[in-house]
């Protein structure tokens, strides 16, 4: 199966990236209409050069990335494995490769934030070394979000 696998490093910029992402979008909003208004600003990326994409027998089927939060600290986002592919380990691959690329770096910490009904992402989260934290701005008083951080 590895032989089947490929992840690369590339930018916000890349098509594949951008298929995902409106996918992952489309299955937050059909998940939680009543928030769109309240998040949505958080989704939005500017040139993001630090994305990890995964393929599967070449299509793509998972990706997340990084941007900076502090000087020693990285935010994960954008983390998404499409339905077909979940439960192979493509969202542990990427949160792992977005660490080390991190932490090669010079970053200390990794930081995220998923919605409250998100039991999946949590447990992932969670099992790589993510503890819950008091939510950092900009989730602020969201009750609906749960934030993570971790050691990298």
């Amino acid at each position: 199966m590895k032989d089947k696998i490929k992840s690369i490093k590339t930018t916000s910029e890349n098509s594949d990236f951008i298929t995902l992402i409106a996918a992952l979008d489309k299955s937050l909003w059909e998940r939680y209409p009543e928030l769109k208004t309240n998040y949505w600003g958080n989704n939005i990326l500017a040139l993001n050069p630090n994305v990890v994409l995964i393929y599967f027998e070449n299509k793509p089927v998972a990706c997340g990335c990084f941007k900076k939060y502090d000087k020693n600290t990285i935010e994960l986002k954008r983390m998404f494995v499409s339905p077909e592919a979940r439960g192979m380990g493509f969202a542990q691959k990427i949160v792992n490769e977005l660490e080390l690329w991190a932490h090669e770096l010079g970053f200390s910490f990794s930081v995220l934030e998923t919605l409250n009904k998100q039991n999946e992402a949590v447990g992932l989260y969670q099992k790589v070394g993510y503890t819950i934290i008091e939510n950092y701005p900009p989730y602020v008083g969201l009750e609906n979000s749960i934030c993570m951080k971790k050691q990298i």
